[in-house]
């Protein structure tokens, strides 16, 4: 059988499924397996092992069941600060208000239809492909990409980010004179920005080393914005950013 695809697009969505009903687990594999811009790269049964799962993980896409043992999807999609995009699959109807309101990319009622599931997946990947297209000519010093704003696709030069900030299912990039949001995950910018001029100071903080004003403690200082450093990052930041070009110790 012919695999689908809404398009020809070249990146495929790293997928985790989270139910504790083998059963439905399976069920969406198999849908997963018809898709080539689907890969299911983990399962799991309960919301506490999606969270172990996601900070080893770059995951672009989870399938989340709400009714689980402990932690609820509902609550655990609450939690997650950066949260992939997320398509609900339940049984009950309930719900589904509530998860909009998490800016789910849709709702998906057991047992789930193969066309709907399509619909869903298709949809997400739309979202994916179009907030963020990497330009063929850029560089790895400076990357260019584009990035969609409704009908107009807007031009971004790497160097021109002070540092990207990410919200619930959503990042913001901050430049000197504007802010842009964005429907993608930090890890998939991280992807596209050039490593040697971008360090993640934070899950919440993606910054421009070029940018950086000061540094006092556990705190960094951009065009007049205080940002954390996270305690597990901040030796690895001083050995990559400072130590090397300290002057005087």
């Amino acid at each position: 059988m012919k695999k689908l695809s809404p398009q020809t697009l070249p990146h495929t969505l790293k997928c985790l499924i989270i139910d504790d009903e083998p059963i439905a687990v399976r069920g969406i594999v198999n849908y997963a397996k018809q898709l080539d811009f689907l890969t299911i790269t983990s399962t799991c049964s309960s919301a506490l092992e999606a969270a172990e799962i996601l900070k080893t993980q770059n995951i672009d896409l989870m399938f989340l069941d709400i009714n689980m043992p402990y932690l609820s999807g509902l609550e655990f999609l609450e939690s997650l600060e950066n949260a992939p995009m997320t398509i609900l699959t339940t049984a009950y109807s309930e719900y589904a208000l509530e998860g909009y309101r998490l800016n789910v990319v849709d709702y998906l009622l057991k047992p789930i239809a193969f066309n709907r599931f399509f619909q869903a997946a298709a949809k997400a990947q739309n979202i994916f492909n179009s907030s963020l297209v990497p330009s063929k000519n850029a560089d790895t010093t400076n990357s260019v990409f584009y990035v969609r704003q409704d009908d107009t696709f807007q031009k971004i030069i790497s160097k021109d980010i002070l540092y990207a900030e990410s919200m619930q299912n959503y990042l913001k990039l901050h430049f000197r004179d504007k802010t842009i949001i964005i429907h993608q995950t930090m890890a998939s910018l991280e992807e596209l920005l050039p490593k040697t001029s971008f360090f993640r100071i934070h899950r919440s903080f993606l910054i421009n080393l070029s940018c950086i004003d000061s540094i006092s403690k556990n705190r960094l200082l951009i065009h007049g914005k205080e940002l954390p450093i996270s305690s597990a990052k901040k030796e690895e930041f001083l050995n990559h950013t400072v130590y090397k070009k300290l002057l005087s110790k």
